[in-house]
Formats: C-alpha cells, structure tokens, sequence
C-alpha cells in the first residue's frame, strides 16, 4: 500500500522514477551522434584530457559563485529549463567550432548556465538556495549520471550515487554544524547561522567530491565535440542533451527530497525501489519484443 495520501506526489514520484532511471547521459550522447564515445575518446590527445580535468573544478567553483549565490531567494513563476537550455546551447556551438580553446571558455559559461538551471528546479520545489545544505545538494546533481548499460536492473542507479556521496557530505556538514554551534548559544537559540566563510568551505568538499563524476561526463562531452566529423551545429546539440540531462536529474532529486521531508526517506525509498522494479521489468519485456 502506498504511504502517499496525496495523488500529485505519487505522480511526482512517478516522474522522478523515470528520470533518474533514465539512459545515462553517455548512452544517450552515443545514439544522438551514432558514434560510440569509446572511438572519440581513444582519439582525445592525453594533455587534452588533463586541461580539462584541471578546468572542470575551477568552472564549478565559477558555477556555485556566480549561479547560487546571485540568485533570488523565491521564485517568480515556474522553473525556465527552455531558457538555460537554449543558453547552453549557443555556447555549445562556439565549443564545438573552437575545439579545446573554445571548450576551456565554454565549460565555465555551460557550467554556470547548468547550475542555475539546477537551482531554479530545487526554489521550484520550496527548497531555499541561500541554505547552504540545498546549495550542496545542487552540487550534487552534477554527480548523478543515470543508469549505465552494466548497471544491475534490480538496482537504483540514483541511491547508488547518492550512497557514494553520503560519508563526504554528512562529514561535511557536521564539520559544518559544529563551526556555526561555536558562535555561542544566542546563535544557536535562533537556528544555526553559517558564515560565507562555513559555507564556502562545505561546498568545496563537496566540489571536490563531485568534480571526478561531472568531469566524465565533459570529458565524453569535448571528444565528440572535437571529433572531426563533428561541427559547430552538434556542439549545440550536445549542449543541450547535456544540461537536459540535469535538469532531469535536478527535477528527479529535489522531488524526491521533498517527498522525503514530507514522507520520511525510508518511506519515499521503499515506494522509488517498487516502481523501478516496475519500470525494470516494463523495460524487459519491450527490450524482449525487439528483433
């Protein structure tokens, strides 16, 4: 029997099932180019792939300065995915057209574009980014990479990523509680309050974490783009898979964790697992029914 007594969140959680199941983002970018991203990246020259890897942490700390902590505290209407999108999408073709050079001024404007789409969906869901907890929990949708072609049916592709970031994160905010209880019992009476300083320093643990997971991803990302049989017009394309990817992890994450403060996270976790099940064995049988 559900624990849902409201219709719309059973639905919600529906929905955010099928996104976070969903082909990861490498599988999707390989039949959107009909080119294995295996092939693109034995192509990638290695001092390519190490200019990335030095770039992808700076562009989230860029993301996290210049997405979380401009914007406004409520909302005015609806989540705008279309719009970041199409944003990510012009900068994609100047990537595209530029190869590396153009990638490396690219990556931080994409990435920055990504995170405010990303907080927009989580102020969408009531979640107030100017807490610094939600502003690590968008930090960690760049994390979530959707379920790969070896991962085990039976499994949650979403809770096995976030079982991987709960021993960095609970270190961090308690690290984090500790150094805002410290300014004394008045603070503390009024709910603990953290300082740019407190902050910041949460969040770079958890950019840290998280810079190895994304970076595969752009890394996947740049070889097609830089592929020669590639252009200016599929490095808008791939943009806009790319930030469409995390719009639906974001719209995945924040549903659920919203259903989990309403619900309890045991209660929302056992009802997610019963309907993957469902989507796994609906997606065996029509994978069965193809030639």
């Amino acid at each position: 029997m559900s624990p849902f007594d409201d219709s719309t969140d059973l639905t919600a959680l529906r929905t955010a099932v099928g996104a976070l199941e969903a082909p990861s983002f490498t599988i999707r970018l390989a039949n959107m180019v009909g080119t294995p991203v295996e092939w693109a990246l034995e192509r990638l020259p290695g001092s390519s792939a190490d200019t990335l890897h030095r770039a992808i942490q700076a562009a989230l700390d860029k993301a996290v300065a210049g997405a979380l902590r401009t914007m406004d505290e409520k909302a005015v209407g609806a989540a705008r995915p279309k719009t970041h999108a199409a944003i990510a999408a012009a900068s994609g073709a100047v990537g595209g057209f530029f190869g590396l050079k153009g990638t490396l001024v690219e990556l931080p404007l994409t990435t920055t574009v990504i995170m405010r789409s990303v907080a927009d969906i989580a102020r969408s869901e009531g979640f107030a980014i100017s807490d610094p907890i939600v502003q690590g929990e968008c930090v960690q949708v760049f994390a979530l990479g959707g379920r790969s072609a070896n991962d085990d049916a039976a499994d949650s592709a979403y809770y096995a990523a976030r079982v991987g970031l709960t021993e960095i994160t609970r270190e961090a905010g308690r690290m984090l509680a500790e150094a805002a209880a410290r300014q004394g019992a008045g603070a503390a009476a009024q709910g603990l309050r953290f300082t740019p300083a407190q902050t910041s320093a949460w969040l770079a643990q958890i950019i840290e974490a998280v810079a190895q997971r994304f970076g595969v991803k752009v890394t996947e990302k740049f070889a097609l783009q830089a592929a020669p049989v590639l252009g200016a017009v599929s490095g808008a394309a791939i943009n806009t898979l790319f930030i469409s990817h995390y719009q639906s992890m974001a719209g995945g994450h924040f549903a659920i964790r919203r259903l989990e403060g309403k619900y309890g996270e045991t209660a929302v976790r056992d009802a997610y697992r019963e309907l993957q099940a469902r989507l796994a064995q609906t997606r065996g049988r029509t994978a069965g029914t193809q030639p």
